[in-house]
């Protein structure tokens, strides 16, 4: 009886995981013709959704992020807290969410689907079918082919439970000063306490994860490892040393010339960079920095930009509309909530104003280029 159980229980789990591939699910919707083809055949209302990405807890689908791709046509999903129950619970989540591309909410464009897989204390999907992950630090410690190889392991364990987009890895430096705070040293978060190995070792996740097939993300632009506390907890969070070529900068350079799909912006201040903006909101760091110095083209998403104490100040609309101004291309919201206003005044912004709309057209398409990037949207014939 026990082994009969435990091949039903086998079958049932492979079953789970085909039905959420979002590829799979989504991809037949689809018009060919590439990314900027669906991008002029999609709904103004269709090309602001693809600029969110929305949290729901990594053990169910809720239903207010399902109905924020149903309603609000968002395009990217973010998978919050902690799962233990490994792969195939995960990607029954992530077939539930997929299964709310239509062509009326996303044109049939496949989610992105993301979460936090950093390793130690920071991995948020765990139990059977995946790893235990180490911290940065001690990642920091193998060969950058050794972890390299780990790291595609990782990004398959991911891919087999639906996920296709990593938040990860963290390209912060911390100099051992500021190993003790928080948000990076406190946590082990950093590969390494000087600016050669986080470049190489950070470049090494970002290699593997693409291996995998796994959008990567490298965060937290222009760095917190020189900061003494948590934007997510505290305000006024100020960063008073980086400048703007700071040799601090160069693991991000490095994560870029490799070609990471997604670079994520910070929410402090920089004092000696821009002392009137946090980072995610500031056209000199955005456009100045990372479009221009980095010469980035991928996605530049933000970090949470509706549970932070440091962007309370701002209404959410406010969030939104300043983050897009400034340069950024994909808001992430981990609580739903603020959503409605998140994405109605983005939406009412592009309808009343030329050149805000041309900023949303140029994130969408650079969303959905990245979507294509990983054959999510079949390329043009």
């Amino acid at each position: 009886m026990t082994s009969t159980r435990g091949r039903l229980c086998a079958a049932l789990a492979v079953t789970l995981v085909v039905l959420a591939s979002p590829t799979a699910t989504a991809q037949a919707a689809v018009p060919t013709g590439g990314a900027s083809a669906v991008l002029s055949r999609m709904t103004l209302a269709q090309r602001v959704g693809q600029l969110f990405m929305v949290g729901t807890p990594a053990t169910a689908a809720g239903s207010s992020t399902l109905s924020a791709i149903s309603a609000y046509h968002v395009g990217n999903i973010m998978l919050t807290g902690r799962s233990h129950d490994g792969t195939a619970a995960v990607a029954a989540v992530t077939g539930a969410l997929s299964a709310r591309v239509t062509t009326s909410s996303t044109y049939g464009v496949p989610l992105f689907i993301g979460t936090d897989q950093e390793g130690g204390l920071v991995q948020v999907l765990s139990g059977p079918g995946f790893s235990t992950m180490p911290t940065a630090l001690t990642q920091g410690t193998w060969s950058p082919t050794n972890l390299r190889t780990w790291a595609t392991t990782w990004g398959r364990q991911l891919r087999t439970a639906g996920v296709n987009v990593n938040l990860a890895p963290v390209m912060d430096t911390v100099p051992l000063a500021y190993a003790a705070y928080p948000p990076i040293g406190y946590y082990r978060r950093e590969f390494g306490h000087t600016t050669s190995v986080v470049a190489s070792h950070g470049t090494a996740f970002v290699a593997g994860m693409s291996t995998a097939g796994v959008v990567a993300t490298a965060k937290h632009f222009p760095g917190l490892g020189r900061v003494t506390a948590n934007p997510d907890t505290t305000s006024r969070v100020t960063d008073r040393v980086t400048v703007r070529h700071d040799a601090y900068l160069w693991p991000f350079a490095a994560a870029v010339s490799y070609g990471v799909p997604f670079l994520m912006m910070s929410t402090a201040y920089y004092q000696r960079i821009d002392p009137y903006h946090p980072a995610a909101f500031s056209p000199t760091i955005i456009g100045g920095m990372v479009r221009g110095d980095l010469a980035f083209r991928g996605v530049v998403i933000s970090d949470d930009l509706s549970n932070a104490v440091q962007v309370a100040a701002w209404s959410p609309a406010s969030r939104a509309l300043q983050f897009i101004n400034a340069g950024g291309d994909m808001i992430l919201a981990t609580n739903p909530a603020v959503l409605p206003a998140m994405y109605g005044a983005v939406l009412a912004r592009a309808q009343a104003n030329a050149a805000f709309l041309s900023k949303v057209d140029a994130s969408a398409l650079r969303v959905l280029t990245a979507k294509q990037n990983r054959g999510l949207i079949p390329r043009a014939t």
